[in-house]
């Protein structure tokens, strides 16, 4: 499993320009416990695995828009079309449905 999890992780760096303490933010946990995790120390609980695989798939979603660096910064700046949240904010919650709602009305932008 730890494979899958660094894996996870170096996905997150390279197309999100993600560090340990931005993921460990959004994540709800410390970076402590993400470097235990890159490291095969130790392995993320359910949850925080499921949550973690969410934001892999939202960093992918928004590669089809931003480079590594904008993709970040885009996770943690308030957003007219979340009601001024931050997507990173409603991850942690566990509320995706809205960022991923977000990424598709840029979809729709890029092809109008």
């Amino acid at each position: 499993m730890s494979n899958v999890i660094v894996r996870k992780l170096d996905s997150l760096r390279k197309a999100g320009a993600m560090n340990i303490t931005d993921v460990a933010n959004i994540l709800g946990t410390t970076p402590a416990t993400v470097s235990r995790w890159n490291s095969g120390k130790a392995s993320p609980q359910r949850s925080k695995e499921l949550l973690l695989v969410e934001l892999e798939y939202i960093v992918d979603r928004l590669q089809e828009f931003y480079t590594p660096e904008e993709a970040r910064l885009w996770l943690f700046a308030r957003h007219r079309l979340l009601s001024g949240r931050k997507p990173a904010d409603l991850i942690q919650e566990g509320d995706i449905e809205p960022v991923l709602a977000a990424i598709e009305q840029l979809s729709d932008l890029v092809y109008v």
